[in-house]
């Protein structure tokens, strides 16, 4: 549903179906329009074949951007306004390789075995679109945020609780640190919204790029 404030010069757009990214952002102050894209990420991967980590992420981002801001423009929804569009892929790069969404309870036990008191690198690509009015794209900008993290030793049992949870199907890396997940994870470096899946300030510095000021975003009661 689309959520933002008639006196915006600016609709900001989330291209994600992630209630945690959602939730994030409108800490910050925004009520972004959520529109998900219709990317399928494991075709997209496999297209791209022997990438990096970084280079996988910041490629799926940029592919779910611009799937929705294809879509922006000729609906009437921007009554005259701008859009940014906002895409988000995670992974965590455990020795190079890159972790997604895990696809069954046997990966989730697997990862957690090799990722047990060792660190990993959580990656977010970040991709934004500037989509004028009439649909057309004035601009693109891409990045890649990157948070260190330090695993606990969880017991098999409490894998197993968390497996039977359902929560680490849902998330790059099979874990969280702002749910259940939290309690197995014994600290980060860097930008903890980054392992939730949105680097605030990352985000803030692209807007900036492309000429909108951040607090003009906020929304108010």
């Amino acid at each position: 549903m689309a959520r933002f404030t008639s006196s915006s010069l600016t609709i900001f757009v989330l291209a994600s179906a992630s209630p945690a990214r959602r939730r994030l952002l409108e800490s910050a102050g925004l009520s972004p329009m959520v529109h998900v894209s219709e990317v399928d990420e494991d075709l997209l991967a496999a297209r791209l074949g022997d990438v990096s980590p970084r280079e996988l992420c910041q490629a799926l981002a940029l592919a779910k951007a611009r799937n929705v801001a294809s879509t922006l423009g000729e609906s009437g929804d921007s009554d005259g306004r701008r859009f940014l569009v906002l895409g988000c892929d995670s992974v965590l790069d455990v020795d190079g390789v890159a972790l997604g969404k895990p696809k069954d309870s046997a990966e989730i036990r697997a990862r957690w075995s090799s990722m047990s008191g060792r660190s990993g690198l959580l990656l977010t690509g970040h991709a934004l679109v500037d989509v004028a009015p009439d649909g057309a794209v004035r601009a693109e900008v891409t990045e890649v945020a990157t948070t260190v993290v330090r695993f606990g030793r969880p017991s098999a049992a409490e894998i197993d609780a968390y497996v039977d949870d359902g929560e680490p199907f849902n998330v790059a890396g099979a874990f969280t640190i702002d749910g259940r997940g939290g309690a197995f994870v014994e600290g980060i470096d860097g930008d903890h919204g980054n392992v939730i899946g949105v680097s605030l300030p990352l985000v803030r510095r692209m807007v900036t790029e492309v000429g909108v000021t951040w607090t003009d975003l906020w929304t108010h009661p």
